[in-house]
């Protein structure tokens, strides 16, 4: 690869012996502009990073996508498993001493994750991708208001909220570095990403619950008189260290998720800084009642759509497309509802062994036809109006062998396992990952992923802290949003997953997991015989709660089909 050749000379000039190049750019969200890695590695997934050195080059990615990288990269790269490996466990510190990196793309407690304190990072102003990166610029797309009505929480109340917690925690100011964090606290939202409706901007909150407003100016002209917070400051990304120079109080919080080196070095030489975990994460983690009330309705329209598409692909005249048209087939179902507005993640349509790709995108190179034995994953989701939905659904077409309806059943288990899990006993998303992996360990399987992520409203569609994983032991709550994604993949064969988000409702004082998705899970890869009687009746009652729910959207052939799937 030309790029490879360009950064080793870059590496020798800077007298260095490694660069290390992550997926994220300076706002650490999920979609990167300019995507770097990409550039650098051909590497298309939405998570990792690269570490070059003079000799041998390394891919870091976690179990989602390690088929995909193989394939992607395989011949140029070694492919590293994260978390078990990091640079610190792998490199060769006789070797390896001198490590570049751009300061405003990493931040402090990712480099001690990856290096550890063994090798001297040093901070390289010039990005060594950027000086042959071929990425056009962006157009400048406004910033919008999202009324108060719909989100259930004036700004002010949220200011409130938080500088109450500052308080707590002894910080006079506290900067936002994280844009999805930035759109909760002043219900904005914006158009700097392909499938999440984030701002790309950065706020200082100080002492007196004065608002410091960083972002591209032309991008706020519309929206200015519409948050309604007199004690905000308008300015642009170059004048934070002027804002930073001219307050007075002794202290700064930054966020270790978020906070570049670049502004904690800036803020550094100023103030005494207390790093911790932005607390938004938490407050806007927990939705209140108009919330879900909201995330309900988007999830009833977009269920329609959905089992619309299902009901078309069921039927056999409609057998035979490739994955591409189906994927701009389910697009047009969710395109007739006015409220919705783009897809909340690239849509993954996998059939056969595409399917058993976790994260697959399919493109020119790989799109294939769908053969009457194949398994077909549809992983999708919706940005609507008043919320954000992410739903999977397996399907087959002419009956599948008893092996896989057998994993299908097991990894259906584990997904009614999950939804049905007592919270008032077990609250922790790595003991309910457990109970989801049960049903497929019994066969001696397992899937490279976690059980399900948070969920952002109207936000993004993989939102922190929460989640249902081996490694997160975050305390779910009422009003918690996770998705509830069990599977299991075979390489070069097949692939299932059989995701429903879901929200925590509390009831007679009693916590449990309630379904927001509503469409049908297919009947025809289900083996009876190995459900219990209490799977069976869930299974009954859910699929008879969708039609309970969606039906009036439905004409007569697709209501008589999903009749017959309950």
């Amino acid at each position: 690869m030309k790029a490879l050749i360009k950064i080793k000379k870059l590496l020798n000039d800077n007298s260095l012996d490694a660069y290390i190049i992550p997926k994220n750019d300076e706002f650490f969200g999920e979609y990167a502009f300019p995507n770097r890695l990409k550039t650098a590695t051909n590497f298309s997934g939405s998570a990792g990073f690269a570490l070059i050195t003079k000799l041998t080059n390394y891919l870091f990615v976690d179990g989602r996508y390690l088929i995909q990288s193989k394939i992607e990269c395989g011949k140029n790269f070694k492919i590293v498993e994260i978390p078990y490996s990091y640079p610190k466990n792998i490199l060769n510190y006789n070797k390896i001493k001198k490590v570049g990196y751009d300061p405003k793309l990493f931040t402090s407690l990712t480099l001690e994750r990856y290096f550890g304190y063994k090798f001297q990072l040093i901070s390289v102003k010039e990005n060594f991708v950027d000086s042959f990166i071929l990425e056009k610029k962006k157009k400048i797309k406004s910033f919008f208001k999202i009324e108060d009505k719909v989100v259930g929480e004036k700004v002010a109340s949220k200011i409130n909220r938080l500088h109450k917690i500052l308080k707590k925690k002894g910080s006079s100011n506290i900067f936002i570095s994280a844009p999805e964090n930035v759109a909760w606290l002043l219900n904005i939202r914006g158009n700097d990403n392909p499938n999440s409706p984030i701002p790309n901007s950065r706020l200082i909150l100080d002492k007196y619950k004065n608002i410091f407003f960083f972002c591209d100016l032309k991008k706020i002209k519309n929206i200015r008189k519409k948050i309604k917070y007199k004690k905000i400051k308008f300015l642009n990304f170059n004048q934070f260290f002027d804002v930073v120079s001219n307050l007075d109080q002794k202290n700064f919080a930054i966020d270790k998720l978020t906070c570049s080196v670049y502004f904690q070095s800036l803020i550094e030489s100023r103030f005494y800084i207390n790093l911790y975990e932005d607390p938004i994460y938490h407050l806007k983690s927990i939705k209140n009642k108009i919330e879900i009330q909201n995330m309900k309705l988007a999830h009833i329209k977009d269920g329609a759509a959905l089992t619309k598409f299902l009901f078309w692909i069921k039927q056999k005249k409609n057998f035979g497309f490739d994955e591409l048209f189906l994927e701009k087939k389910l697009e047009s179902f969710r395109k007739k509802n006015k409220d919705y507005i783009f897809p909340s993640f690239e849509t993954i349509a996998g059939s056969g062994p595409n399917s058993a790709i976790i994260h697959y995108r399919s493109s020119k190179k790989t799109n294939r036809k769908i053969k009457k034995n194949d398994i077909f994953l549809c992983d999708s989701g919706g940005q609507y109006k008043f919320g954000t939905t992410d739903v999977t659904r397996t399907v087959c077409f002419s009956k599948p062998t008893e092996r896989i309806r057998n994993i299908f059943t097991s990894v259906l288990k584990g997904h009614i396992a999950v939804v049905t899990n007592d919270l008032n006993k077990i609250k922790r998303g790595d003991l309910i990952d457990k109970k989801a992996r049960a049903p497929l360990t019994k066969m001696n399987l397992d899937y490279g992923h976690g059980t399900g992520h948070g969920v952002g409203f109207f936000s993004n569609v993989h939102e922190g802290p929460q989640a249902l994983s081996k490694f997160n032991s975050v305390e779910l709550k009422e009003g918690m949003i996770v998705s509830n994604e069990p599977g299991y993949y075979e390489e070069g064969k097949f692939g299932i997953r059989i995701e429903n988000l879901i929200y925590i409702e509390k009831h007679r004082n009693k916590l449990k997991f309630r379904n927001l998705t509503m469409a049908p899970i297919d009947k025809d890869l289900i083996n009876n015989k190995l459900l219990s009687s209490s799977e069976k009746k869930y299974l009954f009652n859910y699929n008879f709660e969708v039609y309970k729910n969606i039906y009036k959207y439905l004409n007569k052939k697709e209501r008589n089909w999903l009749i017959n799937s309950i």
